[in-house]
């Protein structure tokens, strides 16, 4: 198993995400098929084990506790998050963290994560009425949380507002970080926000819920053409293991085969050259055109929007909503604005298209959008 240094500790290099844990029949988690899983992850070396208070509609945390409590303390980390992801539960930092500790049978959290800092919810995690960064800080203090971090899919402006509260603070920051994100997220320059603000990266998402681990057999093939032996999730891996400030990559595995295959991936190190940085890249970009939209964000078009709208970043919204077959950032991220600044305000006066350099239907776009997030 690789690790990596941060700070005093060496964490395994791949850490097991607990939000998609083996499940039986009627959704409910496999606990047996999950402790072999941990078995086996222990034995191969992996340190890290990442849950969250909503995985698994709550059960992910009291599975992982019961699971963990067979092995020493001081074998393994362990992560979790205050779920700010749902606005009911800003004021109850409290009572959820201790729920927290007693769900995971521990009495400290190695990691501790303020989760999900996005547009929803970034005016609350910075209103000082919730307490939450005080409160984080007092666990920190008394040896509960033993490292404070944070995870966003919000935007780059939004990650911006929170590191300028709690920056000071963070001491790592968890991203969805792909090589098709890398540019239809822009998970680059979240990499290089993080890189200028100094915080290690923890990787979430790495194959985008199993996606680029089943490529198409065209892209499949182009990328076995530059190395037949590696599967498309180790190239996935490998595009991360290039990323010297990625620190912990979590892999939601679902079962025995996925873990033992990334374990296998992660016993050591390959970075990818030019070359092959730029053939994955080439496919992500034909992969995203054949359902996204050219937009280059020149921004011609929001002057002339007679609503005054952000055209380019509902067109971004649009396009990783479109091209994910749906998910929650896109809902996330429009309801987030005021009514008069989201799609269904789209007169379809089509003032936008006629300076639009490449040539974009926005007003179809806006009304096809509107219909999406019904």
């Amino acid at each position: 198993m690789i690790y990596k240094k941060f700070q005093d500790k060496a964490l395994s290099a791949l850490g097991l995400g607990c939000m998609r844990l083996p499940t039986n029949g009627d959704g409910s988690v496999d606990v047996e098929a999950t402790r072999e899983m941990v078995d086996t992850a222990m034995r191969e070396g992996i340190n890290y084990y990442d849950t969250a208070w909503g995985y698994h509609g709550g059960r992910s945390e009291p599975v992982m506790g019961e699971i963990l409590e067979n092995y020493s303390r001081d074998s393994f980390y362990l992560a979790s998050k205050f779920p700010g992801y749902d606005l009911n539960n800003m004021d109850k930092v409290e009572e959820i963290f201790e729920a927290q500790l007693q769900r995971c049978h521990v009495d400290y959290f190695d990691f501790y994560l303020v989760h999900n800092v996005c547009e929803l919810n970034i005016d609350q995690y910075l209103d000082p009425q919730y307490r939450i960064r005080e409160y984080l800080l007092e666990q920190k203090k008394n040896g509960r949380i033993r490292h404070l971090g944070f995870s966003a899919h919000g935007t780059i402006p939004t990650m911006k507002r929170f590191l300028d509260v709690y920056g000071p603070d963070m001491e790592f920051c968890q991203i969805q970080l792909n090589w098709l994100d890398w540019d239809l997220q822009d998970a680059k320059t979240k990499v290089e926000l993080l890189r200028e603000r100094h915080l290690p990266i923890w990787v979430m998402e790495p194959v985008r819920g199993g996606k680029l681990a089943q490529l198409e057999p065209t892209y499949a093939q182009r990328l076995a053409t530059l190395r037949p032996d590696w599967t498309p999730a180790r190239w996935a891996f490998r595009f991360l293991q290039s990323i010297d400030d990625v620190v912990v990559t979590l892999s939601g595995m679902s079962n025995l085969a996925q873990l033992q295959e990334n374990c296998e991936t992660y016993r050591a190190a390959a970075t990818l050259t030019e070359e092959e940085t730029a053939a994955l890249l080439a496919v992500a970009r034909e992969m995203t055109a054949q359902k996204t939209l050219p937009c280059t964000s020149c921004r011609y078009c929001t002057s002339y929007c007679p609503m005054g709208l952000d055209i380019p970043y509902l067109i971004g919204l649009y396009n990783e909503h479109t091209y994910s077959g749906g998910g929650f950032l896109a809902p996330m991220a429009v309801g987030a604005l005021a009514e008069d600044k989201r799609p269904t305000a789209c007169l379809g006066c089509r003032a936008c298209e006629a300076v639009c350099p490449q040539n974009i239907r926005i007003s179809e776009m806006m009304t096809d959008f509107a219909g999406k997030l019904q």
